[in-house]
């Protein structure tokens, strides 16, 4: 594994050296290999998840999936795009596709928001990881990275005013593996790239395209050990979920309970949640307010959405409303509880491989009328290592730029409803995370409704 990055070292094994001025090449080379080697083996990724989560999953009955398998598959995926849209490559700045590409990790938040992480994936020739300063051991448990470089990064925290000076060094860099792997192509796909780099591509020859077309289209469908790291995912997350609801009582706090969701995620080796939605009485009507400082009372409804990325970096995206307290529900409360489980459930049953998304919308329940101008933006959308295409609308809110495609086996979809009336005081949030089989769907998610709510 050592040759994999002999055309690129890091700045600190020149750091490493420079406190041991007697040592001989030889052994400079051999401190090296051994202090990767050691940071390599005590990888995240190489330790594993845990006894507690482990064991969850035994319980579960859930199998251990093939990562050495999963790569491969998600490699040919992304290569197949690369060939069908006459790609020579990919340059991945995401963290999400970068992830997919060489189930690697690095500072995945920082990261995606500094632009000092990128990946290019030939679409014949290798697979080269340009990383963070000092981080080439991150991806050595993968398999499917063939170089690790360190980043030229252009952001103005490292540039200053001379960011164009050192996208000229960057862009030179690319437009070399191109020219060495692209037999001839001089077009590549881009996920998310600044104008000025653009424009530096633009100068050394290199004709940008949309990564995030072929990146979508690969993550589409998911191979089996796929289904198995995300069922994995759903159950670390439930069992998150119920530790978070035993912390539910009067008193607590918004934020104090949605905290209980990140230590059980944590907990059990997950990376992140993606937003702050969770809301308690009048504040889950209208629906999107992020998490606060309030007090829940008794009587309280409180709704949230996990959107939680959990073990092996897969998303558990599932939403529940629970009531607060040992109080009966209101009426009210109850009707919009049933009114949500109802449309989940109908338009749950509607999946199924073959229908068009078009007459998935069309045929889908909607809310209320009394409810509808509250509704959620989408009835339903993809979900793999985050929320991924497709993203379907209400048919009322089809319009002539909408894509329309076909249900397929292999994809996963969450099926979504928020319930709540114009000018009510509180709303209902209920989601299902589902696989597309060969002759229907199966709900992976399992997490229990409320049955005081569902009463009556």
């Amino acid at each position: 594994m050592a040759g994999r990055f002999e055309s690129g070292h890091f700045g600190r094994h020149r750091k490493i050296a420079s406190f041991q001025p007697d040592i001989s090449p030889a052994d400079t080379d051999a401190l090296r290999r051994a202090v990767r080697d050691k940071a390599a083996s005590l990888n995240q990724h190489v330790l594993g998840f845990g006894s507690l989560v482990e064991s969850e999953w035994r319980k579960a009955g859930i199998a251990e999936p093939d990562l050495t398998t999963m790569r491969k598959y998600r490699l040919e995926r992304i290569r197949a795009e690369l060939k069908r849209r006459d790609y020579a490559g990919a340059l991945l700045y995401d963290p999400v596709n970068i992830r997919y590409a060489t189930d690697s990790t690095n500072m995945q938040l920082w990261v995606t928001h500094n632009a000092t992480r990128h990946c290019f994936v030939a679409t014949e020739g290798p697979v080269v990881l340009f990383d963070y300063f000092s981080c080439e051991h991150l991806s050595d448990h993968s398999g499917v990275v063939d170089e690790v470089r360190p980043t030229v990064s252009w952001i103005y925290l490292y540039t200053g005013e001379l960011t164009e000076m050192r996208t000229r060094r960057w862009a030179a860099g690319i437009a070399d593996l191109v020219r060495e792997h692209g037999n001839g192509n001089n077009r590549i796909a881009v996920d998310h790239l600044d104008a000025v780099a653009v424009t530096e591509l633009a100068r050394c020859g290199i004709v940008v395209g949309d990564g995030d077309a072929v990146m979508h289209s690969a993550r589409l469908i998911k191979s089996p050990d796929e289904i198995l790291c995300m069922r994995r995912a759903i159950v670390a997350c439930e069992a998150a979920m119920a530790e978070m609801e035993t912390a539910l009582k009067p008193g607590i706090s918004e934020n104090e309970l949605w905290a209980e969701l990140h230590r059980g995620n944590i907990a059990r080796g997950g990376e992140w949640i993606e937003t702050r939605l969770l809301s308690s009485g009048p504040r889950t009507n209208p629906w999107f307010q992020e998490c606060s400082s309030r007090i829940i009372e008794a009587g309280d409804l409180v709704s949230f959405d996990t959107d939680l990325i959990g073990p092996y970096g897969f998303c558990a995206d599932l939403s529940r409303s629970w009531l607060c307290g040992d109080a009966s529900p209101t009426d009210e409360q109850r009707y919009l509880y049933r009114t949500a489980a109802e449309q989940v459930s109908f338009n749950l049953d509607l999946l199924k491989p073959g229908v068009s998304f078009r007459e998935l919308v069309e045929r889908a329940r909607d809310a209320p009328i009394d409810c509808f101008p509250m509704r959620y933006g989408v009835l339903y959308h993809g979900v793999g290592l985050v929320d991924e295409y497709p993203t379907l609308p209400h048919a009322a809110d089809w319009t002539e730029d909408t894509p329309d495609g076909v249900v397929q086996p292999g994809m996963v979809l969450c099926v979504e409803s928020y319930i709540g009336r114009q000018g009510g005081r509180e709303g209902v949030k209920l989601e299902e995370q589902v696989l597309i089989t060969e002759t229907g769907s199966e709900k992976l998610s399992s997490y229990r409704l409320d049955e005081r709510l569902m009463a009556g």
